[in-house]
């Protein structure tokens, strides 16, 4: 196929050998075979579709899969793996720096040590620690100092916290990873965080979820219950739009028309969610950002490249 040269690829998975080491036997995401991961698979399929750089990171359960100085202890290994992963490829690999949450002051104390000592390019959370999603007033100083960086902060989705939840013996990935992301957001935009944080370079996975669908719906909170009259965004949809979305597993005919109602083109990031969803997928989510009508050329130009750039400066220099 022809595929566009130079992407920008904002949601590509590593796996770190002592993080795959440290996980063992563990269920990473329920119901999901984990995949292997290297380097140079990363590289294969990165060529095979015309992908220039991918910025790395971690996916669910992160390090909450460990207690204590352990989780820290991970945490750092897994940043300084990136960074020497970053020295060995510097044009064709950045990475969002894992934190060791819940604990927020051991992740700010990470965070510092990545961004100023590794230089790493950003920061990935997941949408829930525990019990609280990420509007939790617990989060917000250290979102707040992500913000004050000026960092691109990635959200991946994890199971749901509640663990008498119906799954209806299916894995979340399949479709609550979607409903995470919305849960998620929702509590950033009811409890105020992101008005107070306007700068927050927040980037949602997977088309944003449910929210594209639901942005009008989320505009009735007042409508539907007076009370959250003062706790309501002053414009849901603005805030909305003021959020990056990743298009990983959501290249498609069903998604991009939503989410291009939505979002600006600017605001629009290219994914391919490699390796969980194979390489296959990759030429599939590639194909439908290559062939989706709904943008001017100049316009997937800026979705799958120019946009990650101004994100990610130090990519541009590949």
């Amino acid at each position: 196929m022809n595929t566009p040269s130079g992407l920008i690829d904002v949601h590509h998975h590593a796996i770190p050998p002592a993080y795959r080491e440290a996980l063992g036997d563990s269920v990473a995401i329920p119901g999901v075979d984990y995949p292997t991961w290297t380097p140079e698979a990363s590289l294969e399929v990165m060529d095979r579709h015309g992908i220039a750089a991918s910025v790395l990171s971690v996916t669910a359960p992160g390090v909450s899969f460990l207690q204590g100085e352990d989780r820290v202890r991970m945490a750092r290994e897994v940043n300084e793996f990136y960074a020497t992963l970053i020295a060995e490829h510097p044009t064709r690999f950045g990475a969002f720096a894992i934190l060791p949450l819940p604990d927020v002051a051991a992740a700010k104390d990470e965070l510092a040590y990545a961004i100023d000592e590794l230089g790493l390019d950003g920061v990935g959370m997941l949408t829930s620690y525990g019990d609280r999603y990420l509007g939790d007033p617990e989060f917000e100083p250290l979102l707040a100092e992500i913000a004050e960086r000026g960092l691109p902060l990635h959200v991946h989705p994890a199971a749901p916290p509640a663990e008498d939840l119906a799954t209806f013996d299916l894995p979340p990935s399949l479709y609550d990873f979607t409903f995470e992301t919305t849960r998620t957001v929702v509590s950033l935009l009811f409890n105020g965080v992101l008005e107070r944080l306007p700068h927050l370079k927040l980037i949602v996975s997977h088309a944003g979820g449910t929210l594209p669908f639901l942005a009008k719906r989320l505009t009735y909170g007042p409508t539907i219950g007076k009370y959250l009259t003062e706790r309501a965004p002053a414009d849901v949809i603005a805030s909305l739009r003021g959020i990056y979305y990743d298009i990983a597993m959501s290249a498609n005919e069903f998604a991009l028309p939503a989410l291009t109602e939505l979002a600006a083109p600017d605001k629009i990031l290219f994914g391919s969610d490699y390796p969980f969803m194979p390489a296959e997928h990759t030429t599939e989510n590639v194909t439908g950002f290559q062939s989706y009508a709904g943008w001017s050329e100049q316009q997937r130009t800026a979705i799958g490249r120019d946009n990650a750039l101004a994100l990610f400066p130090r990519l541009a220099k590949g």
